[in-house]
Order: structure tokens, then C-alpha cells, then sequence
């Protein structure tokens, strides 16, 4: 068992589920990564942590993880839903096979890890915090991923719902809106010299944000700094949201 406080990332063998977890590391948190990936345990292993392949699109997956979780290591006390998929395709071609499995690990994926992570938050009177990761994508459309967008627009309400059916057990649940991130991803827009600049024309501080800068929020939701902040999407997006027109 940790005598630390345990800290969950999902999607956490790369990118901005990685950084997050280094970030909550440095912050005294025992680390438990899940990804689809055999490299989470590589990965938890760099953070002094523990990992675990799950699906999280696998609702029994999702629940024999934290049994899992909460008999060798203890109850999670800050959950970071990160996994995710885009699965892009032509809205009129989109196939109902896709958007279906966008939304079990997007969305479903995200109910049943923090339900199943608030009811032991409960149980053991932990004043613990949950963060989902929505995207820029909750408000701004993409024609080309229409799952992701309604996946995310539905972890935004989700984040709100959560947030105030666990207040009174002093519970926070906050998402994170990222905007254009550095991470696998974006790594075909950053290979396309023309798609880079239409991204960058969007994004007022006219780069892309770092993973870590993303993990860096995570951190502070998870923190006592963030003690009254609840129910919230904090959008890290380098100005996009209040942008209307490019240049």
C-alpha cells in the first residue's frame, strides 16, 4: 500500500496524460498510469509508479482496474481522465461503428472511471479531485471529427454534473480544454507546412502549447490551490477560443 496520496492518469504512456503525471509526481503523488499501450509500465516505472493496460472503452476493464488498484496500492485520490481518440472521417461517409467507439472511451469511458472513482472518494471520506480532459473541440467544431466534438462537448456537461453531485463531499471535478498541443496528435499538422500555419493563424500566441504546459493545470486542479474551484473548463489554448478571424 502507498503511504502517498494515489494519483490515476488514463492515457498516461505519452503525451499530455505523461506530463500530467510527472507533474502530480512532483507534487507527492504516488503514480498509476493506464494506457492501451505494453509502454505504460515502462513509463510509471521512470515516475517511481505502477501501470496497467486497460481499454477504457472496456467498462469491466475500467472496474477490475481500480479493484485492481485498491487492494495492492490503495484508493485513488486525484483521477485524470486523459485517454482518448479522435477517428477522423467525412461527416456524410462517418460510419455509426466510429462514432460509437469515440464516444465509449471519450465519454462512457469518463462516467464510468470517475463514478466508479467518486463512490470510493466517498466511501473513504477523501476529499479528492477529478480531471477530465475535454478540448477546444467542446465548442469549436471540426467537421472532420464529429465524434470528438460531441464526445468532448459531452465530457464538458459531464465535468458540471459530476462536479455538483460530489460537492457536498468536498469532491472537485474540473476539465481541461486544450487547444493546439504538441503531442502525437498534431504530429501530422506539424509535418504539413501549410496546416501549421492555418493552426498558428488561430492561435493568438501564434504557437503551439507543450504537453507539459497542459500537465502543469492538471497539477494545479489537483492542488489545494484550486480548493474552490469546481465544475470548470479551463481552456489551454494560447487565445483560440476569443479569437473570431484569422490573419
Amino acid at each position: 500500500m502507498s503511504d502517498k496520496p494515489i494519483a490515476l492518469i488514463t492515457g498516461g504512456a505519452q503525451g499530455i496524460g505523461y506530463a500530467s503525471a510527472q507533474a502530480l509526481a512532483e507534487d507527492g503523488y504516488y503514480i498509476v498510469l493506464a494506457d492501451i499501450k505494453e509502454s505504460v509500465h515502462d513509463a510509471a516505472k521512470t515516475l517511481g509508479g505502477t501501470g496497467h493496460i486497460c481499454d477504457m472503452g472496456d467498462v469491466e476493464a475500467i472496474h477490475a482496474m481500480f479493484d485492481k488498484i485498491e487492494a495492492e496500492i490503495g484508493p485513488v485520490a486525484a483521477l485524470v481522465n486523459n485517454a482518448g481518440i479522435a477517428n477522423p472521417g467525412d461527416f456524410l461517409s462517418y460510419s455509426l461503428e466510429d462514432f460509437d467507439k469515440v464516444l465509449g472511451i471519450n465519454l462512457r469511458g469518463v462516467f464510468v472511471a470517475t463514478q466508479r472513482a467518486g463512490r470510493t472518494m466517498v466511501d473513504k471520506g477523501i476529499e479528492g479531485a477529478i480531471v477530465n480532459m475535454s478540448s477546444i473541440n467542446a465548442q469549436l467544431a471540426i467537421p472532420a471529427i464529429p465524434a470528438y466534438c460531441a464526445s468532448k462537448g459531452g465530457v464538458m456537461q459531464l465535468t458540471k454534473v459530476a462536479a455538483i453531485a460530489l460537492a457536498k463531499h468536498n469532491i472537485r471535478v474540473n476539465a481541461i480544454g486544450p487547444g493546439s498541443i504538441d503531442t502525437e496528435m498534431m504530429a501530422g499538422v506539424n509535418a504539413n507546412p501549410e496546416a501549421y500555419k492555418v493552426a498558428m493563424s488561430r492561435t493568438p500566441l501564434g504557437r503551439p502549447g507543450t504537453a507539459r504546459e497542459i500537465g502543469d493545470v492538471v497539477a494545479f486542479l489537483c492542488s489545494k490551490k484550486s480548493a474552490y474551484i469546481t465544475g470548470e473548463s479551463i481552456y489551454v489554448d494560447g487565445g483560440r477560443l476569443g479569437l473570431n478571424y484569422t490573419v
